[in-house]
């Protein structure tokens, strides 16, 4: 049986136009029932499985999955929620920015899946770069994998630094993603895969085609996988 009908996706295709406090509370019962709740039973199914091969990984769906609302403090945006369904899923959760793991988001026009470190520190940058720079036939084998080049077109994303330091500029000759301060992987997949059965299935392998990507980055950060 699905997780998902068509109410999740009619859910956030009327929130887009109707972005407001009143729509909302209108159809709260609607969002607990399809859209919170069922989210939150896939998050767990997915956490449960991914903890197989990663004893480290303890988290409850509440620790990985971002709130609906938006934070609008700082924001020029004002409207009061996101228009879609989110959760990070790493060993620190969706607060641990600086812990390598898959983020993914759903709604109306489909499924974004990524991975790897978005807001990496600058002492991380560091690390990372430097540990491509003394495993780059490692490195090129993780991100020339068959699988990772079919789920991600082998890309690694992220912005980039004008110059480096003078000891990685020879290193970053043959391997370009050294410049990088953001170290991440992504795809997107249709909305009709949200109503699938299988969509557990499908998530688990593209998080496992990212996972020796993940397990590089936490190498380089904390000498360990």
């Amino acid at each position: 049986m699905a997780y998902f009908t068509k109410d999740f996706l009619k859910f956030f295709e009327e929130l887009a136009d109707n972005n407001n406090r009143e729509w909302f509370t209108n159809n709260k019962e609607l969002y607990e029932k399809k859209v919170r709740k069922p989210f939150e039973e896939l998050v767990f199914e997915l956490i449960t499985r991914l903890s197989f091969d990663d004893p480290l990984l303890m988290l409850e769906p509440k620790d990985a999955i971002f709130r609906i609302y938006r934070d609008i403090r700082f924001s020029k945006d004002k409207t009061p929620y996101k228009i879609h369904a989110s959760a990070a899923i790493n060993r620190g959760g969706r607060k641990a920015w600086n812990e390598p793991g898959v983020y993914f988001e759903m709604n109306h026009e489909g499924i974004g899946i990524y991975g790897g470190l978005y807001f990496p520190s600058n002492e991380n940058i560091k690390k990372i770069r430097k540990y491509i720079a003394t495993h780059l036939r490692e490195f090129e084998k993780v991100i020339t994998s068959k699988n990772f080049k079919a789920k991600f077109d082998g890309q690694i994303l992220g912005e980039k630094s004008k110059r480096l330091p003078k000891e990685l500029e020879e290193a970053a000759l043959k391997q370009p993603v050294i410049y990088n301060k953001q170290f991440y992987f992504g795809c997107e997949l249709p909305k009709s895969y949200i109503l699938k059965e299988e969509l557990p299935d499908i998530l688990i392998d593209y998080f496992a085609a990212g996972k020796p990507f993940n397990d590089f980055l936490r190498a380089s950060i904390t000498g360990k996988v």
